[in-house]
């Protein structure tokens, strides 16, 4: 009897650790209805466009990771429960009992569920504070309305070949998914880069076919996983437009696509609304606040762990609800590898510390990054280091206007980098090295790298500036300058004028991390018990 008991409770457990099911204090659910609205508009007639949510993470055996939804899914809806879809269709439908132009489908109320992971909305709080119409459970989908292949012209989708994995809490989300594929007559060969590839063909007119066949050429070079893919290789091997022909009638049909949607996402999320901005410059003023009181905090003799903690510990005193992505916090040669999360070096000493982080507000995440000395003063190598990286950074900010094409801000703060190694003898002038590895700027916004654009900026975009110079040990160069590592990084937006920097509020220059460094923190005195082991 015991063991049915204990059977039952873990049963119960298994699941998906409850984030909230919608911010309160975040977007509207007005705002989000404008998102639909926006992209409706850009919908050729007859097709229907859909998201699905994102999948519930397995952490370890029956513990899942704290659930966060995917974030194309919260621009147009606001919520964030797993197991839900939203369909929008490109016009209102008649279905005989209803005329719609956007379904959601939601998971169930269920009391026994919600005491162990938390309230859900369900159809009614869905419509209540939402602000949808036709709300129906998940187990409805494919029956309620009914929807047929041949009734669309076009299924819009993103990319679905990751399909679900994880936890056991996936199972309505995953019939969803089949049963979407099947209506859409989703290819079996649902690898991302095959997809683009027939339809690239499927759209092509045959008179066209010699370039098409030259660019699945290049496609096949970039791309590995595609070698393989037979219809490919026989379009590009074909030797005349009636072969290609051939090819191309010989294709699976489909009406699934996986490229427009994406663009379209990429076009709405680039720009911020103010209200969208309020909320990503709350997440970036919190994040520099961060910094400030980490500096105030810092000592030598502390950990990476440490050190994380504090921020992390100052976003949740503020109610940032999550971290925007994992917390880089890199000693001496572990700031020189880019995405290094570990944060396991103990007893930091003597020694720069380079601290990415970005707290999350309401959705949206901030990123910024700087660079300090844990004894509180740069030596001679580290200033001449950091300041050639802020001179960069500060050129990269000022092209931060609208017009300007993105990809300048990259070739100039790496031209300045380059020079700057140069005159210092870290190189050669115009030798190539590794030593500034990464791009220097990308979108921010729901994702730390949010959609968007790569063309001339436009007011309300924002964007990162983030130079950097990695030198790890072993390096060709004087062994001075082997484990310094520096990034400055800030978040910039876009205006009709001047560049707003809006992480301004964690210092930059020398001069003023190392007077920050010298005032008291709020946690000098706080003293905790030692553990004897």
């Amino acid at each position: 009897m015991k063991r049915k008991v204990l059977t039952s409770l873990l049963i119960l457990i298994v699941g998906v650790i409850s984030a909230q099911t919608h911010f309160e204090d975040g977007l509207s659910a007005e705002w989000h209805k404008t998102r639909r609205e926006a992209l409706r508009e850009r919908m050729a007639p007859n097709t229907m466009a859909i998201f699905f949510n994102n999948s519930v993470k397995n952490r370890t055996n029956d513990v899942d990771y704290v659930y966060h939804p995917d974030t194309d899914f919260f621009y147009m809806t606001g919520f964030r429960e797993p197991n839900s879809v939203l369909i929008i269709f490109s016009e209102e439908r008649d279905f005989g009992d209803f005329k719609a132009d956007e379904i959601i489908y939601v998971q169930n109320r269920d009391p026994r569920a919600e005491m162990w992971n938390g309230k859900r909305l369900g159809v009614e709080g869905v419509k209540d504070i939402l602000g949808f119409e036709h709300v129906f459970v998940n187990s409805e989908f494919g029956v309620t309305p009914k929807l047929n292949t041949e009734d669309f012209d076009k299924f819009f989708s993103l990319d679905l070949s990751n399909g679900v994995a994880g936890s056991r809490s996936n199972l309505a989300l995953r019939k969803m998914l089949f049963q979407y594929k099947e209506l859409s007559q989703y290819p079996e060969e649902d690898n991302p880069v095959s997809i683009q590839a027939y339809e690239l063909i499927r759209t092509t007119e045959v008179e066209n076919s010699a370039n098409v066949a030259q660019i699945l050429g290049r496609m096949r070079q970039r791309f590995p996983d595609i070698e393989d893919d037979e219809i490919i290789n026989n379009y590009i091997s074909a030797t005349s437009p009636e072969e290609r022909l051939k090819v191309k009638e010989a294709l699976p049909r489909t009406k699934a696509d996986v490229q427009t949607l994406a663009q379209a996402m990429d076009v709405l999320r680039e720009v911020k609304t103010p209200e969208e901005i309020e909320l990503l410059a709350k997440a970036v003023k919190i994040s520099a606040i961060g910094q400030v009181e980490v500096m105030k905090a810092a000592k030598e003799g502390m950990s990476e762990r440490e050190i994380q903690g504090i921020h992390e510990f100052i976003w949740k005193r503020y109610g940032s609800e999550e971290i925007g992505y994992p917390s880089i916090v890199g000693a001496g040669h572990n700031g020189c590898i880019l995405h290094y999360v570990e944060n396991d070096m103990s007893n930091i000493s003597k020694r720069l510390v380079l601290m990415d982080l970005g707290a999350e507000w309401r959705g949206y995440t901030a990123d910024v990054t700087r660079t300090i000395p844990i004894s509180g003063e740069f030596n001679e190598e580290e200033e001449l280091i950091y300041n050639l990286v802020l001179k960069s950074q500060e050129a990269g900010i000022e092209l931060c206007r609208a017009g300007v094409e993105f990809g300048e801000i990259g070739r100039v703060t790496r031209q300045i980098i380059n020079e700057g190694l140069a005159e210092l003898g870290i190189i050669k002038e115009g030798e190539q090295h590794n030593y500034f590895p990464h791009g220097t700027s990308h979108h921010l916004g729901l994702d730390v790298h949010d959609r968007g654009g790569y063309g001339p900026l436009k007011p309300g975009v924002v964007l990162t500036v983030e130079p950097g110079i990695y030198i790890p040990e072993g390096s060709n160069c004087d062994p001075k300058w082997w484990n310094i590592a520096v990034r400055i990084e800030d978040d910039i937006l876009v205006t009709e004028g001047e560049p707003v920097n809006l992480s301004v509020d964690a210092p930059r220059t020398v001069a003023a991390i190392e007077e920050m460094m010298k005032l008291p923190s709020a946690l000098d005195t706080w003293t905790l018990p030692e553990i004897n082991q």
